[in-house]
């Protein structure tokens, strides 16, 4: 029941923001003057979680907006009720709704809903990536100064050696297109589905990328931290890529590349 479930908690979800993108709703800060959450982050948190827990009321659930349920339970559900909410409240369809189970620590599912562009991206540990159903793959690009690459920026300036102004600064100094769209999940997603070349943040909480790194790696791509090392949803930094610029980009951030 894992899979039907995570699904309808999704499709569900996502109705809801189609349902609410454009109407009126409450809208409040958290920390910084543009970390929003509305009315509707909250109603779809609510939503899944009734979904969740009418057929697993043991599992652990963590989301962003009410944080740890903590259980004692090998599984967890990762949640970000809607991804890119900044996006939501302006009107601007690129968000969605993404959901990951974790089992003994590992992600072994994922979905992420954009309902405004009607794209369910599923995956499932070594079963592979889909678009509505579709089997996708990651792209052929083997040079990072021919690829189209993607970031996104914290709420508050990181003052840090090749910090996010840094490594952008670097890139397209070099004329090589780097794209924010404004949602983790959908930045994953697009790499996964070869729109992408490449993907890098430096600063992520794990309901921003657990379904989505998921996806990565079933289209036959490579996550890890800035280091190279295996990525967890647990640390901040993230490069995502199709696994042919990854080693290079790594180099890029780095700013070790020349």
């Amino acid at each position: 029941m894992l899979k039907p479930t995570l699904i309808k908690a999704a499709k569900a979800s996502g109705a809801l923001i189609k349902e609410k993108i454009n109407s009126k709703f409450l809208i409040e800060h958290k920390e910084g003057p543009n970390n929003l959450v509305t009315e509707v982050d909250k109603a779809s948190e609510a939503l899944i979680m009734k979904i969740i827990r009418e057929e697993f009321p043991d599992h652990y659930i963590l989301s962003e907006e009410i944080g740890a349920l903590e259980m004692d339970s090998s599984y967890k559900w990762i949640i970000d009720p809607i991804d890119g909410t900044v996006n939501f409240a302006n009107g601007i369809p690129l968000c969605c709704v993404s959901i990951a189970i974790e089992k003994d620590g590992v992600i072994i599912m994922g979905a992420v809903y954009n309902p405004m562009l009607d794209e369910f991206f599923f995956a499932e540990k070594n079963e592979g990536a889909f678009l509505n159903d579709h089997r996708i793959h990651v792209s052929e690009q083997d040079q990072v100064k021919h690829a189209c690459l993607v970031t996104g920026f914290p709420y508050s300036y990181l003052n840090s050696e090749n910090g996010p102004l840094e490594v952008f600064g670097r890139l397209i100094r070099e004329g090589i297109p780097v794209r924010r769209l404004g949602s983790a999940a959908i930045d994953l997603c697009w790499v996964a589905a070869g729109r992408f070349d490449g993907y890098y943040e430096h600063k992520l909480q794990a309901w921003d990328s657990a379904a989505g790194f998921l996806m990565v790696e079933e289209a036959g791509g490579r996550v890890t931290d800035f280091k190279g090392d295996y990525y967890s949803p647990y640390q901040p930094h993230l490069v995502a890529t199709n696994g042919k610029i990854h080693d290079e980009l790594l180099k890029w951030i780095s700013n070790t590349h020349q």
